[in-house]
């Protein structure tokens, strides 16, 4: 179905509410949005859930079953597709910040808070297999943490810390910033690393820019970490940058596969 036809309301009532009208020989009518209660039973997205599926409901359905309500003459439904259409996808939403949520009318602190959780509780969601499967790749390090970053508008460095069976034990966050900043504090993450007995690391940031590409800067502080590493006995695998390019071949760059380390 096209995103169009899924914002489209149910064609069977608007039929019988037109055909009804020109009977009694009204004007055609302007519609308006309906109520989640004046839906077909078969529409409305928590019954349809239960009867099909959550995988049978559209992304602004899904935000509907999660908000409950919508606001004055606007069903939860339609909120949901305010949403998408203000932000573009679901993604994007997921990148706004508490303030850009709470300025939809009919978005308060409540539900703001709770889409924030629940993206949130997605992003732990995806983390809780690599606590169990070891990190083998650049691919894999990317997977685990590259979706979250990619929503990012300002730069994160983050280290994933290892055990030595290559599985997770944490991923922490040592920097935020922009890039006329020295992100890079070796001391910092070593410690990091060493309460956490970790056995190897995996420095990560993203590119806000959306190119992956490492610049100088990237490079003298992978040096810099090898050598730190190498000073106290933890293997230093791999440094990630992240990009947002929709194309998964070009949504990093591992110094690794880039036979850098």
């Amino acid at each position: 179905m096209s995103e169009t036809a899924a914002c489209l309301q149910p064609r069977k009532y608007f039929d019988s509410q037109r055909n009804a009208i020109q009977d009694a020989g009204s004007p055609r009518p302007i519609f308006q949005p309906m109520l989640i209660k004046e839906l077909p039973e078969d529409e409305r997205p928590r019954e349809k859930l239960v009867e099909r599926g959550s995988a049978a409901l559209s992304d602004a359905e899904i935000l509907a079953v999660f908000f409950g309500t919508g606001r004055k003459g606007m069903s939860a439904v339609d909120l949901g597709r305010e949403m998408i259409s203000r932000f573009g996808s679901l993604r994007n939403m997921s990148r706004a910040t508490f303030e850009e949520l709470t300025e939809i009318n009919g978005i308060g602190p409540a539900k703001a808070a709770q889409l924030s959780a629940v993206f949130e509780f997605g992003n732990r969601l995806a983390k809780e297999p690599y606590s169990e499967h070891a990190i083998q790749s650049p691919e894999d390090a990317f997977d685990l943490i590259g979706p979250e970053m990619q929503r990012l508008s300002q730069e994160s460095v983050r280290v994933i810390l290892l055990n030595h069976k290559k599985r997770l034990i944490h991923i922490a966050e040592v920097f935020v910033g922009t890039k006329s900043e020295s992100f890079l504090n070796p001391a910092e993450i070593l410690r990091k690393a060493i309460s956490h007995a970790a056995s190897s690391i995996i420095l990560a940031h993203n590119h806000p820019s959306g190119d992956p590409t490492p610049s100088h800067a990237d490079k003298e502080a992978t040096e810099r970490m090898v050598k730190a590493c190498e000073a106290v006995g933890i293997e230093f695998t791999d440094h990630i940058v992240v990009g947002c390019h929709s194309n998964a071949r070009e949504s990093y760059f591992s110094f690794r596969e880039a036979g850098l380390l």
